[in-house]
């Protein structure tokens, strides 16, 4: 009837009131609703669930994270995009290296500062570049220096690798992770193939395509040479 009171139903507002609450609980655990807290003040996150990995680097304790301070920005080396040509995701076909990106190379990091000793983070640029800054526990091993007799030393030196029949043998070889200045440059890559053209197994060599740009460009920690 017109101007009747609309019939209050206990059990139909509960239910309404209960689907409400479970839709408000689903939305809030979502990754969209994650990130809208984080850029709300609180920590910047490596992912949802990372804040940061903590390594013994040069003897003493060293927390990786990204940058905490929201008004940071990638150094101005970084800004210009002219530099070098762009690098395919496989610059080693038909050999199959894996190219690998930042959570990868965290978890070499982890892997290594572990006791993996089988594992070696290579910065391939020239000294001078890695005044820069580099990933914490990468040594710098320049692209120019992988040719020749240079290279024979440093595959028996430091990657594991012994004379064999009918030239090396790699069954105790290191796991090489390298990286360079970011996706175009070329100095990771030229040393790789190196590497392959001497008979390094593909399996043991990961390429850190994004380089120290990509590092940097997510504010990841950096240290000195």
């Amino acid at each position: 009837m017109i101007g009747s009171e609309i019939p209050y139903h206990p059990v139909k507002a509960m239910l309404r009131l209960l689907l409400f609450l479970l839709m408000t609980a689903i939305l809030a655990s979502t990754p969209l609703a994650a990130d809208d807290e984080e850029n709300g003040g609180k920590r910047v996150m490596m992912t949802r669930d990372l804040f940061s990995l903590t390594v013994t680097h040069k003897g003493e304790k060293l927390e990786i994270r990204r940058n905490q301070d929201r008004t940071n920005e990638i150094t101005p080396f970084y800004r210009s995009t002219w530099r070098g040509r762009i690098q395919p995701m496989n610059p080693f076909s038909p050999q199959n290296v894996e190219t690998i990106g930042e959570l990868e190379m965290l978890d070499y990091i982890r892997r290594l500062d572990a006791g993996e000793r089988n594992i070696l983070i290579i910065d391939s640029r020239m000294p001078g570049s890695t005044r820069r800054g580099m990933i914490p526990l990468a040594v710098n091993i320049p692209y120019r220096e992988l040719k020749g007799e240079k290279m024979a030393g440093i595959m028996q030196e430091q990657f594991g690798v012994v004379p064999g029949d009918p030239v090396w043998n790699f069954r105790d070889a290191a796991t090489l992770v390298m990286y360079c200045n970011g996706p175009w440059c070329g100095q990771s890559p030229t040393a790789i193939k190196r590497l392959l053209r001497a008979g390094y197994p593909a399996s043991r060599i990961k390429y850190y395509r994004g380089g120290m740009q990509s590092w940097e460009s997510l504010g990841l920690t950096v240290v000195a040479p």
